[in-house]
């Protein structure tokens, strides 16, 4: 059977992620410099494969200190690890949403980890290229990929939540 292939277009994507900070208020940030890459049998989406990268480097949040600190080996280590990926296991519908199984590298650790991708449509830009929209999300717990520096708190707790929030807004290309 034919495949198609869908590649990310990166000026209308991104993807964010959300940490509690002082586990009082939540921190958002980004990794800037993403790709990835979609390949179907369809336009359904069903057993699909996806491979996505981020460059560690174009991590931002918005403050040039706490971004120095999370390309840092106390974080990302961004030096020695520069990217992040993910290779699919299965994408399977969940209704007209579906759900995105694979593994998760980051810092050279690799996991299993689901997330939800709800399925926005397909549209054909006025240009003529047609494209295919997903929003993103998970959660992931940083500690099980070595992201494990933190502090206490006087007051009890830690600095930094080891939950993160993940969410994307993706919009893939289809290849002629």
């Amino acid at each position: 059977m034919a495949t198609t292939q869908w590649v990310l277009d990166p000026t209308h994507s991104e993807l964010q992620f959300k940490v509690k900070h002082l586990m009082i208020s939540t921190v958002t940030g980004g990794l800037h410099l993403i790709s990835a890459t979609l390949t179907s049998e369809s336009d359904d989406f069903e057993n699909a494969t996806v491979s996505f990268e981020a460059e560690t480097s174009s991590i931002n949040t918005g403050n040039t200190d706490r971004d120095n600190h999370l390309k840092s080996a106390d974080f990302f280590d961004a030096e020695q690890f520069p990217k992040i990926t993910f290779e699919s296991t299965s994408i399977k519908k969940d209704g007209d949403d579906y759900i995105l199984n694979g593994n998760l590298t980051i810092k050279g650790t690799s996991k299993p980890v689901e997330l939800t991708a709800e399925f926005g449509g397909i549209a054909t830009d006025p240009w003529g290229n047609t494209k295919a929209g997903f929003t993103l999300n998970g959660k992931i717990n940083r500690t099980d990929f070595g992201l494990t520096w933190n502090a206490a708190l006087e007051t009890g707790g830690v600095m930094v939540s080891e939950a993160v929030k993940i969410a994307g807004e993706l919009q893939f290309v289809k290849q002629a």
